[in-house]
């Protein structure tokens, strides 16, 4: 590999912290999906993952109950990268782990979520573990990842690829204790449109999308990347998401965030293909 070539891969790499997991799986053993698995397919490319994924904490986010575990439990402020790189690795286990590597992560994330609760600023609990809440993280998510695979990297990607996709994916939500979890396009429609009345802004969701938004590259040499992914990630949310956030004056620019997405995904490839 030539050394730029390689200087990018690693920095990469220590993006998500793929350097550091076990994916490794003994022989017989594809883990959870397998490669032939629409989920090994979505979740393939470093571009539209990291553009998705910026897209899914916007919306889930709007969430008052996810907003507050975020808030009360993190240290976002000061380790966003590191929640980002701890998110990237429960979906790469999962996904192309073991299968026992993959159901011991699950079970630590569940162990992290019967810790996670408190009061809204209303006198609400919230707690993280709740199923419905749970079900609109995950919704959130695939419907994001989704959005990025057939916007940044395959505009091709078949309709019932795409429903295989969500009810692949639905097997993990129900692992993390989720319920009623959209399984197809149409059931995942159905349910963004009906959690709607539940999401909205406040001086806290501000604060944590501009910490998001503008969380510091990794290295100087990923500053241009870090900055397209995220009008990227911008680019992906739904109408109504983007006008919560306050964020729709970029729809003009998506045809020219898709096409430089889509080089940039190309360059990254040829990086880590190397």
């Amino acid at each position: 590999m030539l050394p730029v070539r390689r200087q990018i891969a690693d920095q990469i790499r220590d993006v998500v912290g793929s350097d550091r997991l076990d994916l490794s799986r003994p022989p017989g053993d594809d883990g959870l999906f397998g490669p032939g698995s629409a989920t090994w397919a979505v979740h393939g490319d470093f571009t539209a993952m990291m553009a998705g994924g910026i897209a899914s904490l916007l919306v889930q986010m709007l969430h008052p109950a996810a907003l507050a575990g975020v808030w009360d439990h993190s240290n976002f402020q000061h380790d966003m990268a590191g929640r980002l790189r701890r998110t990237a690795g429960f979906i790469s286990v999962t996904t192309y782990g073991s299968t026992e590597a993959a159901e011991r992560m699950i079970a630590r994330v569940r162990s992290v979520h019967a810790r996670v609760k408190g009061t809204l600023p209303n006198g609400t609990a919230y707690a993280a573990d709740d199923p419905h809440l749970l079900t609109f993280v995950h919704a959130a998510e695939v419907d994001s990842f989704l959005r990025a695979h057939r916007t940044y990297r395959d505009p091709d990607f078949p309709d019932a690829r795409a429903d295989r996709y969500l009810a692949e994916m639905a097997t993990i939500a129900h692992r993390l204790g989720a319920r009623d979890v959209p399984e197809d396009r149409h059931q995942l429609a159905r349910f963004l449109s009906s959690i709607r009345a539940e999401l909205r802004v406040d001086a806290r969701t501000r604060m944590v999308a501009r910490t998001l938004l503008n969380q510091p590259a990794p290295t100087p040499a990923l500053v241009p990347v870090s900055k397209w992914l995220t009008q990227a990630g911008i680019a992906l949310l739904p109408d109504w998401a983007a006008q919560l956030h306050g964020l729709e004056a970029t729809g003009a620019m998506r045809p020219a965030i898709r096409l430089g997405t889509r080089r940039l995904g190309g360059a990254i490839r040829w990086a880590l293909a190397g």
